[in-house]
C-alpha cells in the first residue's frame, strides 16, 4: 500500500433515517485507525458504508486518487479493500479448511502458515466442519481468513468479540505484522485495550458524529473510557 484510504463528510443511513453525519478519517500505509463508541452509535454502519454495503447520502471514500462510492461491494476486494464485518461469515456446514480455501484459485494454504502458528487449533481442525466450532474459534477462522488475502486495506467490525484473551494478543500482533508489510487497517472494537495496544490513530463516534479523533498517544485510556461509558 503506498496511498491513504481517505473517507471525508461520509453521510448515510437506512431508508429516511440518517445515522452517520459527517463522519471523516483516513488510514496511511502501515497505520490502524481504531473506531470506538457505545453501541448504536454508528460504528457498523460506518463499516458497511467504507465497505460499499451501504451506499452513501453524501460524501466520499477514496484510495488514492480512485473514489469508491459507486464502486459496488463484490468490486472492492479486487481495488485492494477487504472486509470482514460483525456478523459471523464462516460457511457452518463446511470443514475449517474448507472455508479457508473456498475463495482461493490455487487452493493453496501456504499463505496460512503464520496464522496456523498463532492459532494451532484452526489448523489441527482443519477437516473439522466450522459449525462445530465456539463463536471465538469461528472469529479466528474469519479473521485469519481475511487477512490472509494480503489487501492494502483491511476493514474489520468487532474482530476481537467473544476471542479468549491471549488469542486476542496474537490477533494484534498479526495485525501489527500486516501494517509492518505496508497495509492499512480500519478497526471497529469494543476491547479497548486492544486498541490502546494495535491502533495508531483512534476515531470515536456518538449519535452518528466524530465527537474524538487523533492519534492513539494523544490519548489516555481514562480519556477513552470516559466517552465510552452510558
Amino acid at each position: 500500500m503506498t496511498e491513504a484510504f481517505v473517507f471525508d463528510g461520509v453521510v448515510a443511513g437506512y431508508g429516511d433515517t440518517t445515522v452517520l453525519r459527517g463522519i471523516g478519517g483516513a488510514v496511511r500505509p502501515g497505520c490502524v485507525l481504531g473506531v470506538l463508541g457505545r453501541n448504536g452509535v454508528g460504528k457498523t454502519t460506518l463499516m458497511r458504508a467504507l465497505a460499499g454495503f451501504l451506499p452513501l447520502m453524501s460524501g466520499s471514500v477514496r484510495f488514492g486518487p480512485r473514489e469508491l462510492a459507486k464502486v459496488p461491494a463484490h468490486a472492492r476486494l479486487a481495488a485492494g479493500i477487504a472486509y470482514s464485518p460483525q456478523e459471523d461469515t464462516v460457511f457452518t456446514e463446511l470443514s475449517v479448511g474448507e472455508n479457508l480455501r473456498l475463495h482461493l484459485a490455487d487452493g493453496g494454504m501456504a499463505r496460512y502458515a503464520p496464522y496456523f502458528e498463532a492459532f494451532p487449533r484452526l489448523a489441527e481442525r482443519g477437516a473439522q466442519r466450522a459449525g462445530s466450532l465456539s463463536g471465538g474459534e469461528r472469529k479466528l477462522l474469519a479473521f485469519t481468513r481475511t487477512l490472509a488475502l494480503d489487501a492494502a486495506v483491511t476493514l474489520m467490525d468487532e474482530p476481537t468479540e467473544g476471542v479468549q484473551p491471549e488469542n486476542i494478543e496474537r490477533m494484534s500482533r498479526l495485525v501489527r505484522a500486516r501494517c509492518e508489510a505496508g497495509a492499512g487497517f480500519v478497526i471497529v472494537e469494543q476491547n479497548l485495550s486492544f486498541v490502546l495496544r494495535t491502533a495508531d490513530e483512534v476515531l470515536l463516534l456518538d449519535h452518528g458524529e466524530a465527537v474524538l479523533a487523533g492519534p492513539i498517544g494523544g490519548f489516555s485510556r481514562s480519556d477513552l473510557e470516559g466517552r465510552l461509558v452510558v
